[in-house]
């Protein structure tokens, strides 16, 4: 949708597929974010639910405060479909893409809106912070793989990722792929990514067979990737690779690395995945 002068100036757009439980604390953290210039908006789009997800989000109504909040129930599900969908409901000259599990401090969406106010193609996100997880086995995972490279080189943009209306144009509707966030960061150069200092929560799943399923789909999301978009592959960032941070991860958290190592074995064994997976 084109913008006009009474429009906001930031659209938040939360996919949210049966997210009952999390949505609620979602918006919560969100509509608790510092004010944001120009105002703000944000798109609940509720795709092929079978809980309580547009209820939950409709009751935190009054809490928006100064924001706008439009909850959209589609019957069908699958996140391309609802990206588009609230894509085609935004007004704002900045649109970020937040996934319902995470959860935003308060000052990050007003420093991603500043670092995207320019004329030229830009992208933005936050510091990922993986709180501890519940179970065990996940809090072993959880304290080698925030060491991963992938989390401390350029801007990662897992669970939150913006960019603004001069970027966005760069491609039409989004793809039937399954990683729309690798996909849209790597359509920014990494000149053009821009990492604000406030930080985000952004969960790993509990469990071993969840952690196995969700890996098995990010490899085959990453390997969708380089089979159709190949070109897109030159704007990845040079991260540290080999055995060096490895030793120095595993040394530091031991059976982390036994537990991230067992996970990587698990999705080896068995290829596949391409499912939408959350593994909760």
């Amino acid at each position: 949708m084109l913008t006009d002068k009474t429009a906001p100036r930031l659209s938040v757009i939360i996919p949210a597929h049966n997210e009952a439980g999390m949505i609620g604390e979602c918006l919560h953290a969100l509509f608790a974010s510092d004010p944001v210039a120009g105002g703000a908006e944000v798109i609940v789009v509720a795709n092929g639910c079978q809980d309580t997800t547009v209820a939950e989000a409709e009751a935190c109504r009054a809490e928006a405060r100064d924001w706008t909040l439009t909850v959209l129930d589609l019957p069908q599900g699958g996140k391309p479909g609802a990206l588009n969908a609230g894509e085609a409901a935004a007004q704002g000259a900045v649109l970020a893409y937040l996934d319902a599990d995470v959860l935003v401090s308060p000052p990050l969406l007003r420093q991603i809106n500043e670092v995207l106010d320019r004329a030229k193609p830009g992208y933005a996100s936050g510091q990922v912070v993986i709180p501890a997880p519940r179970s065990a086995f996940s809090r072993l995972y959880a304290g080698f793989y925030r060491q991963v490279p992938f989390f401390h080189h350029g801007v990662p943009g897992c669970g939150l990722f913006a960019m603004n209306r001069e970027g966005r144009a760069r491609w039409g509707h989004w793809p039937g792929i399954i990683s729309d966030d690798t996909f849209a960061r790597l359509n920014f150069a990494p000149q053009e990514r821009h990492a604000v200092p406030a930080r985000y929560d952004w969960p790993i799943v509990e469990g071993f067979g969840a952690l196995v399923r969700v890996r098995r789909r990010q490899d085959a999301g990453v390997a969708e990737i380089a089979r159709h978009y190949p070109a897109l592959l030159t704007n990845d960032d040079a991260r540290p690779s080999g055995a060096g941070w490895v030793l120095r991860a595993a040394l530091r958290a031991p059976l982390g690395f036994l537990a991230y190592i067992a996970v990587a074995l698990a999705v080896r064994a068995r290829r596949g995945g391409a499912d939408w997976t959350r593994g909760r």
